[in-house]
C-alpha cells in the first residue's frame, strides 16, 4: 500500500509540474486544459475543473473510474475527462493524456487546416501524421468520440476550433508531443510568411521513419500502408515572393497608359534634338 501511495504521489507531482509548463508556455490560459494519468486498469488520476494548471498542488487532483465516476478528490473532476478515457480505453499503451490550447497549433484547428507533413525531421520521427478531429461541444460523449478514428494511428490530434490532445507512455512525453507540435506550427506559419514551404522527398522521409524505428519510438502507421506518406502538400505553395526575375504582372490601367504616352513623347522629342 505504501509503494502504491508513493507512485501516486510522484505522478501527482509530475502532473503539477507539467501544468506549470503548460501555463508558462501559454498553452493553458485561465483554467484551460487538463492532464490525466492511468494509475491502474480501473482508475485514472486527473486534474479538476475550474483550476489554473499553473498553480496546482497534488492535493487538488482527483481520481475517476473508467466510466468517469469520481472516486477521490476534494475538487470536482474535469468534465473533459471522457476525452482522456476514450484514449485510455482504445490504446493500452497510453499512460498519460494532455489536453490544452497551444496557440499556433490551435490556429490550424480554428482555420480547419490540416497539419502538413514531410517538412521537419523531428515531427516525422516523434509525431508522424497529426490528424484533425471534427468539432463537437466539449465535455460530452460526442466530443470524446471525435478522436476515436485516430487512436492507434497517431499520438497527437488537433481538435477543430478547440485545441489539441496528445498522449504517451508518461506525463512528460505526452506533454512533449504538444510542445513539438506547437513549435512546428509556429515554424510553418513563419515559413509561409517568408513565402514558401519546401518539402522533404519521399526517400528522405522514409529514412526518417527508419530512424524512428531505430530510436524505439515505434513503427509509423504509414509503414503499414494505413495512409499516404505526406498530407496537405498544398500548404505554403503559390505564396512565393516576387523578384526582379519573376515580376507580378498587374493589368494596365488608364493612368499607367497616360504616363507611358507622355514618356514616349518626351523621349521622341529628345531624340529629335
Amino acid at each position: 500500500m505504501t509503494g502504491t501511495w508513493k507512485i501516486k504521489k510522484e505522478v501527482a507531482e509530475e502532473m503539477c509540474e507539467i501544468g506549470r509548463r503548460l501555463y508558462a508556455r501559454g498553452y493553458a490560459a485561465g483554467n484551460d486544459g487538463n492532464i490525466s494519468y492511468r494509475l491502474a486498469d480501473d482508475s485514472v488520476l486527473c486534474t479538476p475543473t475550474q483550476i489554473c494548471k499553473g498553480f496546482m498542488c497534488p492535493d487538488d487532483l482527483c481520481t475517476v473510474d473508467m466510466e468517469g465516476n469520481q472516486i477521490t478528490g476534494k475538487r470536482k473532476r474535469t468534465s473533459e475527462v471522457f476525452l482522456h478515457l476514450e484514449i485510455f480505453k482504445a490504446d493500452p499503451s497510453a499512460k498519460s493524456v494532455v489536453h490544452c490550447h497551444p496557440p499556433h497549433a490551435t490556429a490550424f484547428g480554428v482555420a480547419r487546416v490540416d497539419i502538413p507533413s514531410c517538412i521537419l525531421p523531428e515531427v516525422e520521427v516523434f509525431l508522424g501524421i497529426v490528424p484533425r478531429a471534427e468539432y463537437e461541444t466539449p465535455g460530452g460523449k460526442s466530443f470524446a468520440e471525435t478522436v476515436k478514428p485516430f487512436i492507434g494511428k497517431a499520438n497527437t490530434v488537433v481538435l477543430s476550433n478547440h485545441g489539441t490532445v496528445s498522449w504517451g507512455p508518461s506525463v512528460e512525453k505526452a506533454y512533449w508531443h504538444t510542445e513539438i507540435l506547437d513549435a512546428y506550427c509556429r515554424i510553418l506559419l513563419l515559413s509561409n510568411q517568408i513565402g514558401h514551404v519546401e518539402r522533404l522527398s519521399g526517400t528522405k522521409v522514409n529514412e526518417l521513419l527508419d530512424l524512428k524505428e531505430r530510436f524505439g519510438v515505434g513503427i509509423d502507421p504509414r509503414r503499414a500502408g494505413s495512409g499516404q506518406l505526406c498530407v496537405n502538400t498544398e500548404f505554403g505553395e503559390g505564396a512565393a515572393c516576387s523578384t526582379a526575375a519573376d515580376p507580378i504582372d498587374d493589368p494596365p490601367n488608364e493612368q499607367d497608359g497616360l504616363v507611358q504616352r507622355i514618356t514616349d513623347q518626351v523621349l521622341e522629342e529628345l531624340h529629335r534634338r
